[in-house]
């Protein structure tokens, strides 16, 4: 398990992949790196694991986090050091503004709203479902969660 503590001193897990979510692993991925940079939980200049032990940790295909790595490169997230592990780049401007980070979560907020009032569950339901799956995120691997039923 890769762990990284925040400015905050709160220890999470760095990636949290989840083979039969429906979502790419790579994409999964990307966008974890993404989020992670923009709301600068991944400080600049953060070492990534390497492309190896990352597969390994995961059980995934080195290709896979080599395109992810190679894809955010490209986009500027990333930054590859010769012979070092990849970091996070130096944002071209500070943190990301709320509304800009939100806009990343608006497509899984819409999802979870649509299955909700298709399952017809309350409002209430859904915001305490949201909030004990907040407070379990960090504290225990993402297979091992029971819910309530």
């Amino acid at each position: 398990m890769h762990y990284f503590t925040n400015a905050h001193g709160r220890r999470f897990r760095l990636f949290i992949l989840k083979p039969h979510s429906g979502v790419p692993i790579y994409r999964q991925l990307l966008e974890q790196v993404r989020r992670m940079a923009a709301s600068g939980h991944l400080p600049p200049g953060t070492e990534l694991p390497s492309i190896r032990e990352l597969a390994l940790k995961h059980a995934i295909n080195p290709m896979t986090v080599s395109k992810v790595y190679t894809l955010l490169e490209a986009e500027g997230v990333l930054e590859r050091n010769r012979g070092k592990p990849m970091t996070v780049a130096t944002p071209k401007r500070a943190q990301s503004p709320v509304a800009k980070r939100l806009e990343q979560l608006e497509p899984h907020v819409e999802q979870v709203a649509l299955a909700a009032r298709q399952l017809e569950l309350t409002e209430q339901d859904v915001v305490k479902a949201l909030h004990d799956s907040w407070e379990n995120t960090d504290e225990q691997p993402v297979h091992r969660r029971t819910r309530p039923r």
